[in-house]
């Protein structure tokens, strides 16, 4: 206790230069991912999904990014056994903050697509075993995510691959592929729509005051898809068949019926993911900025002060401006080559088993979807249309994800520990 009241504006002053490094390593690696299909398959540029990031990520993270949030994330560790030495979980908090910073940032840098959320909770991990012991780790939560390595990468992919291949028989197969573009462009809108609007209301939303049922939720994401169809109804019939392109890639105009599509959709991701994943990397630090004001209280929820909600949206914006192109290059061009109307099926697939995952409690991770996704969108066309060494790198990244997280929170931990004490 003493050492919060004598230290505690030091260390609100700490948790707030580490989240925020938090905070631009989600930019720099989670929005990319969200944004990479976008970008790798020509529907928008670089300098456009940095645009619509700043817009939609900072919208859904202040708007519905929630205002509450569990200090001790998702239940991973009990901290009963240290409620009289609240210090510790603070070091604890600071230590999984700056450990995650830095795996983010290499991986970031390497263009590799880890899960944020698994490397924050393997830096809890790691706090927890070695500051509290390993009776405090809740290891079913490590199983489940272990699972959701498998789990992820297999459901975003599967549901990609069956809309690749609807695409191919109802529009590229015909023999009036434009014309079936438009045909069928609104109801692909309709599709974006309202799975769109579920990720935000069964997930987005939870922490606002809208307790809808799912009957509700389900209207609400109907009325939202019929207006997605309109608009994009009225967007589709002012593409017009262009020759010259056609004459240099058969199908070029039937692809530009899906780039208005994609950017609506690299809207709505943005906000979803928002709304759902910054107020979860900024966890950590509203921990310790409850624990020092509260003089050493220790609970399990603390209020997420909206400047702190500011702060992850600023940091999530500069991440992806700096550093995010290398993620979304993996993602749009490494894995397999995508074009619009693959980067649909892509970005379509992911959001919808999000949707799926978060009403069945399956254990998965945004970013692992996306990256099984795109590879699903390459299974359509063959084995051979996978960069398969790229992927092989990727799932290395996932597995040492966790380990690496937990040992440098262990080892910043007990540097936190021997500065203060």
């Amino acid at each position: 206790m003493e050492i919060l009241a004598v230290h505690g504006t030091i260390l609100i002053a700490m948790a707030i230069v580490f989240g925020l490094y938090m905070t631009w390593g989600i930019g720099a690696n989670d929005v990319a991912n969200a944004m990479g299909t976008s970008v790798g398959s020509g529907a928008i540029t670089v300098v456009q999904a940095i645009i619509i990031a700043a817009i939609f990520e900072f919208t859904g993270a202040f708007l519905a990014g929630g205002h509450v949030t569990r200090t001790i994330r998702k239940g991973i560790i009990d901290p009963t056994s240290i409620m009289d030495s609240p210090q510790i979980l603070v070091y604890g908090m600071l230590a999984s903050l700056l450990a995650a910073a830095i795996w983010l940032m290499v991986a970031s840098r390497r263009g590799w697509p880890v899960s944020t959320t698994h490397t924050i909770v393997g830096a809890i991990v790691g706090f927890a075993v070695v500051g509290i012991g390993p009776d405090a780790v809740q290891w079913s939560k490590i199983g489940q995510i272990v699972a959701s390595w498998i789990v992820s990468p297999i459901m975003g992919g599967f549901l990609a691959f069956l809309l690749t291949i609807s695409i191919r028989q109802l529009i590229f197969e015909t023999d009036t592929p434009f014309r079936s573009a438009q045909r069928w462009a609104p109801a692909y809108a309709f599709l974006v729509g309202f799975t769109i609007s579920l990720v935000t209301v069964f997930k987005g939303l939870a922490h606002l005051s809208l307790d809808l049922s799912v009957g509700g939720s389900l209207a609400v994401a109907v009325g939202f898809g019929g207006l997605c169809a309109a608009t994009g109804c009225a967007l589709v019939r002012r593409v017009e068949i262009d020759p010259e392109a056609d004459k240099d890639f058969h199908f070029a105009s039937v692809e530009k019926v899906f780039s208005p599509l994609m950017i609506f959709t690299a809207c709505a991701m943005a906000f979803a993911h928002g709304s759902n994943d910054v107020a979860n990397g900024i966890g950590p630090m509203a921990a310790v900025v409850s624990i020092v004001n509260n003089g050493g209280s220790v609970a399990q929820d603390a209020s997420l002060p909206n400047w702190i909600l500011i702060l992850g949206g600023v940091g999530i914006i500069v991440g992806l401006g700096t550093m995010g192109y290398r993620v979304m290059q993996t993602i749009g061009t490494n894995i397999t080559a995508l074009t619009p109307s693959r980067g649909f099926s892509a970005t379509l697939a992911a959001a919808a088993t999000v949707v799926i995952a978060s009403r069945t409690g399956l254990p998965v991770s945004t970013t692992h979807v996306a990256v099984g996704a795109v590879i699903g969108v390459g299974l359509a066309r063959g084995l051979s249309a996978l960069d398969l060494r790229v992927i092989g790198t990727i799932v290395v990244s996932w597995v040492v994800t966790l380990p690496v997280g937990a040992f440098l929170a262990a080892f910043f931990f007990f540097t936190l520990k021997g500065m203060f004490g």
